[in-house]
């Protein structure tokens, strides 16, 4: 696999966009150098991260095979699972997320957008029946698989695996489309303002928090690993990559008494 690098990308080291200044990409050329001599071209960046994720990032030594990688993330072969922290325990403990994702302006004192959800169905109010509604022209199908593997009082470990890639798509799932926020999601813990994450007492006692410093969490969400198609190969033949969840991610777990389970890999151990 010497034509592909990944690296394990940090919580607030940005993957690139529009208005980022300081990212990743900023670092490639120093990286292809630390990894294959001076003369060495720079890597090039096969996909993006959502702002404050942490986890698998995938870098290419050669243009087109970046162009490839790129490709297999627009066609949905490239398979994706995340780990997530998260408030609350959903119900069931295993499914699948269909609902629509759009961005819309929040209208109150701070005027803002968010992505939220568009759905296909609604509850009627007046005879609680499941009715059809038309279907937005902004929205965007959006897809989530997930299992819960670990819960404990009101916080859960969960696995998640994005079929769609729509931005945003697992923190808005899970917090308006399952009930349970992410840990440190300060932009989806709320709707109509902006403002830090509120969380229980008994939550914050085990984290070892006052709620006024609550802000500073970070947002609990980590791309754990990567399952791509390798170049000229069948369709058996695959690259896994996995990267462990950052140290953050680990204390937390620990401290609201959270386990991976045995059949997970082994890197996962938070002691």
């Amino acid at each position: 696999m010497d034509f592909l690098s990944m690296v394990n990308l940090n919580y607030s080291c940005f993957s690139g966009g529009p208005g980022v200044k300081t990212c990743i990409t900023d670092a490639l050329p120093i990286l292809s150098k630390m990894l294959d001599g001076m003369k060495a071209e720079p890597l090039h960046l096969c996909h993006r991260l959502d702002k404050e994720t942490t986890g698998v990032m995938v870098l290419a030594k050669d243009e087109m095979i970046a162009h490839w990688v790129q490709e297999m993330f627009k066609t949905r072969q490239v398979e994706k699972k995340y780990w997530a922290i998260c408030i609350g325990n959903p119900e069931p403990e295993e499914g699948l997320v269909d609902i629509p994702i759009m961005e819309k302006e929040v209208e109150s004192h701070q005027s803002h957008f968010k992505m939220t959800l568009a759905p296909n169905y609604r509850v009627s109010l007046e005879d609680k029946k499941l009715r059809k509604v038309r279907r937005n022209k902004d929205a965007h199908l959006a897809v989530t698989q997930y299992r819960v593997l670990n819960n404990w009082s009101t916080c859960s470990l969960i696995e998640l695996e994005p079929i769609t890639g729509v931005k945003h798509q697992l923190r808005v799932h899970l917090a308006y489309g399952l009930g349970c926020p992410i840990l440190g999601d300060h932009k989806y813990s709320h709707w109509s303002k902006l403002a830090p994450q509120k969380l229980s007492l008994g939550t914050l006692k085990k984290l070892g928090l006052e709620q006024v410093k609550a802000r500073y969490l970070p947002l609990h969400l980590h791309a754990c690993e990567l399952t791509l198609p390798l170049i000229n190969g069948n369709e058996e033949q695959k690259i896994h990559l996995f990267c462990k969840p950052p140290i953050f991610f680990k204390l937390s777990l620990k401290r609201l008494k959270l386990e991976f389970p045995k059949s997970e890999h082994k890197e996962t151990k938070t002691d």
